[in-house]
């Protein structure tokens, strides 16, 4: 089975091809460091020939709201529109926990509206639903970062390892097609501004942090339960305080 994995340079990606890869797949990463560009077309008829499954799990360079909604709608209609040339089988998707919740804003609209092309196309599809990776939980906080603070809403997350997530996303893609989604969570849940006022020490980091329930995340103001999981998610091996 030859499977091309569009981001699979980026964080998750490269996990998911090292799996896929040990267990005896042909696996191809995909990127524009590869030669490959999405949002162009550049190479991804050449790449896509023969493939079975196409795994995306690539992101938006940009962070300006219209910027990642371009990119995922543009790379998104050309992805798919050469799956349907080369006779792929199976498409699978990493999105994000709470696209169905804040399908208007920020980050969220930009991943809303890839699902609904994949779901809407004429390819069989599986769409994986992941909280936010340890990977990037900084970036969070970065993110959240004004006048010297870190400003977080008193919301609850449940943080992932991206080695979970990559596992859940290549067992989903050597498997049928689910024509729906899943999600992968982390198995311990955390109050987001309480879970970076410990945090910082850690990272050597002695900025404060401010409890504002009015802080965006990913261009969005966020209820308490946006970004936990449904019942039924697929729970995480790795603890937080157990990762590296």
């Amino acid at each position: 089975m030859r499977i091309v994995v569009v981001g699979g340079t980026g964080v998750i990606g490269t996990k998911v091809v090292t799996r896929l890869g040990h267990a005896g797949y042909e696996v191809v990463a995909a990127s524009p460091t590869t030669g490959v560009d999405t949002m162009t077309g550049e190479g991804l008829d050449a790449t896509l020939a023969g493939a079975s499954v196409v795994i995306d799990v690539s992101d938006s360079p940009a962070t300006e709201e219209s910027a990642v909604v371009d990119f995922f709608e543009t790379s998104t209609r050309k992805l798919l529109d050469a799956e349907e040339a080369a006779g792929v089988g199976h498409h699978v998707a990493l999105s994000m926990v709470g696209t169905d919740r804040l399908p208007e804003r920020g980050y969220f609209r930009a991943k809303h509206i890839q699902e609904k092309l994949v779901e809407t196309s004429t390819i069989p599809y599986s769409i994986v639903h992941a909280t936010q990776f340890f990977e990037l939980v900084r970036g969070i906080a970065e993110g959240s970062a004004m006048d010297g603070k870190i400003r977080v809403p008193p919301v609850l997350f449940q943080p992932v390892a991206g080695d979970d997530v990559a596992r859940v996303v290549g067992e989903v893609a050597i498997r049928p097609p689910l024509n729906g989604r899943i999600e992968v969570a982390g198995p311990e849940r955390f109050r987001m501004d309480k879970f970076f006022r410990r945090a910082l020490p850690g990272w050597n980091d002695q900025r404060e942090v401010l409890t504002d329930p009015h802080a965006r995340y990913l261009g969005a103001e966020l209820d308490e339960g946006t970004l936990l999981p449904d019942e039924g998610a697929h729970l995480g091996t790795v603890r937080y305080g157990a990762w590296p």
